[in-house]
């Protein structure tokens, strides 16, 4: 029973360093060629731009690295585990494995403890490096093509705003803004003239988001030098929109994944939907399970068409699965974030639907 165990431990081993070089090579693969494209995409948006250097390109790409790694890890666990177990099936190890008894499960499981660690070690450990570079990409990005900083901010004293016209400069803080409409509460307005010059102090109990106007009522009026005036209504002109203003919060892939609750919260108490950033985070949960179904999947095709010989068949039937699992979770994801499908369901069902096909397949090719 001693030598069994070690012969079962070396063959775990064995097969989970096989599997980790494959899914190592496909990835870096993979990567490479998407880095490139990246560089190309952004010397082509730079062309015009004499400020944007060759130096800043490569930075900017290299930023985008271990987000662009994360987006790839399920499919490099597919098509690396298909050539791992293919070599294997070729090279007869599989057979004679099988031979002495080992079911496919067995064989399967270091692979899938191998998929799933990686999974937990991207979402704890590459997401947080990778949000941070991600937002620095950002900051690259709208200082040199975009021209523009950000001028919405969230946090625990809620909503701060800045815009600006000709003549003058403001900044809104709300403490939260009703679930119905666009319409902020508990407002203060700072005026700046110019110059930056504070000119006065607005406190409303409410704003409402108009057509190109704040309307904010019942408002101290508070200038420098002047006794405060109270005012039922008053207008403050806006180019800010509600679309504009959901749009500027920030994207869930410049949030780390111990962030992103935090600021879900924060949105929620704020009066604004996450449900954007909710489906990230429930995706990221998802990865080490949809990393260990692509192991699954990987080996019913590479078992199954490596008895066959049919190499060109086993790349293609990878590719088509990896075109049909992408094309799945747009589809659920556009789902969740029209709030047809609740977020956690959006984010878990491809991993969830290849897991089950990935079972049945292994189990007709077992138990059939």
């Amino acid at each position: 029973m001693t030598s069994e165990a070690r012969l079962s431990l070396t063959l775990s081993r064995y097969i989970a360093k096989r599997y980790f070089g494959g899914f190592l090579i496909i990835l870096a693969s993979l990567g490479t060629i998407i880095f490139l494209l990246e560089v190309l995409e952004l010397l082509r948006k730079g062309a015009t731009r004499p400020d944007v250097t060759f130096h800043l390109v490569l930075q900017m790409a290299f930023l985008k690295v271990p987000h662009t790694l994360q987006k790839l890890i399920p499919f490099a666990a597919l098509l690396g585990g298909m050539f791992v177990f293919w070599r294997l099936s070729r090279s007869s190890e599989m057979v004679v494995a099988r031979a002495s008894g080992i079911s496919v499960w067995q064989f399967l499981a270091p692979a899938v403890v191998v998929a799933v660690s990686v999974g937990v070690f991207f979402i704890t450990a590459v997401n947080p490096l990778g949000s941070t570079m991600r937002l620095r990409f950002e900051q690259l990005e709208r200082d040199y093509f975009r021209g523009h900083a950000s001028q919405l901010a969230i946090s625990r004293s809620g909503m701060w705003l800045r815009q600006a016209n000709d003549r003058t400069k403001s900044v809104i803080h709300a403490v939260r803004r009703t679930s119905e409409d666009m319409t902020l509460r508990d407002v203060t307005v700072y005026l700046f003239d110019d110059k930056n010059k504070f000119s006065r102090r607005l406190d409303a109990g409410d704003a409402h988001l108009a057509d190109g106007t704040w309307e904010l009522k019942n408002v101290l009026v508070t200038s420098p030098g002047k006794p405060s005036t109270r005012q039922d209504t008053y207008s403050l002109p806006t180019n800010w929109t509600e679309d504009k203003i959901k749009d500027s919060f920030s994207p869930p892939e410049t949030l780390s994944f111990w962030q992103l609750p935090g600021f879900i919260d924060l949105l929620d108490k704020a009066g604004f939907a996450a449900t954007r950033h909710r489906v990230y985070w429930y995706s990221l949960l998802a990865i080490p399970v949809m990393l260990g179904a692509m192991v699954l999947i990987s080996a019913s095709f590479s078992l199954r068409m490596a008895r066959r010989g049919g190499v060109a068949t086993l790349i293609g039937s990878g590719v088509l699965f990896s075109f049909f699992i992408l094309f799945l979770s747009n589809v659920v994801h556009a789902y969740g974030l029209a709030n047809i499908i609740p977020a956690l369901l959006a984010a878990w069902t491809p991993a969830w639907v290849t897991l089950l096909i990935g079972l049945s397949v292994l189990l007709f090719m077992e138990e059939g």
